[in-house]
């Protein structure tokens, strides 16, 4: 089974790890591949990742997708119009405005950690039915649960157990990432496994959040790239 961890934050946005670190470790760990997240910069920024992207996989030998998060409704909207440019479109949760706007867009792919800093789980039995419909995946950030303890660890965990009881409930894709900020945070993959079916979901869900689900993106991916593609669900026919 092919695994892929798909938000590690890379020395190019909020981490603090090269990429060769990043891919070396993850590949020691068994990943085929991950995703590094970073923020939309300036129109030079993605040619310059995917140069540094095409050098690690060239020399490690390990996929490595570009994910650009949008932490803004006006980043999210500028990033929707250069959509076939980058690989993966993340849109950074807690925001309860944004989570909403996140799960609305086809384009977009993962709407992470939604309950981060909230009260509530920032999700609803009304995103749920968007979330599913356009097929936008949920997170399950496991940097969240590590550096957090005690009483805090539960409440974020609970928050996290009705989310993902909702996406069960409507057939919404969940992902399990390890938001790593360091080489050293990434986490075996049967570790995150764990942590999913700790958190409501089954053994073949769980691995499904590491391995199909993110495969079905890749396959998404290449659709994009096809100019014959318009948009998600329109294709030009000849």
């Amino acid at each position: 089974m092919k695994y892929y961890d798909f938000n590690v934050h890379s020395e190019f946005s909020e981490g603090e790890s090269s990429l060769e670190e990043i891919g070396k470790r993850a590949k020691l760990l068994g990943y085929k591949g991950f995703c590094f997240t970073s923020h939309l910069k300036d129109k030079n920024q993605v040619k310059s990742l995917k140069e540094k992207t095409s050098k690690v996989f060239k020399k490690i030998g390990i996929e490595i997708y570009i994910g650009l998060e949008a932490r803004t409704t006006d980043e999210l909207v500028k990033l929707k119009k250069i959509r076939r440019s980058f690989d993966f479109l993340l849109v950074k949760g807690s925001d309860l405005n944004l989570n909403r706007k996140a799960v609305q867009i086809k384009e977009v792919d993962i709407l992470t950690h939604p309950e981060l800093d909230r009260r509530d789980s920032g999700f609803n039995h009304t995103m749920a039915k968007l979330a599913a419909e356009n097929n936008v995946a949920i997170e399950i950030d496991f940097r969240e649960i590590l550096l957090s303890s005690k009483n805090t660890r539960a409440y974020i965990m609970h928050k996290i157990q009705k989310n993902v009881k909702l996406c069960k409930k409507f057939k919404v894709p969940v992902i399990i990432c390890s938001g790593a900020i360091t080489h050293w945070q990434l986490k075996d993959p049967n570790v995150l496994i764990s942590m999913g079916c700790l958190l409501g979901l089954d053994i073949n869900e769980a691995k499904k959040s590491l391995s199909a689900i993110p495969e079905k993106m890749i396959k998404m991916i290449k659709e994009r790239k096809d100019e014959k593609w318009i948009r998600p669900g329109v294709k030009i026919i000849k």
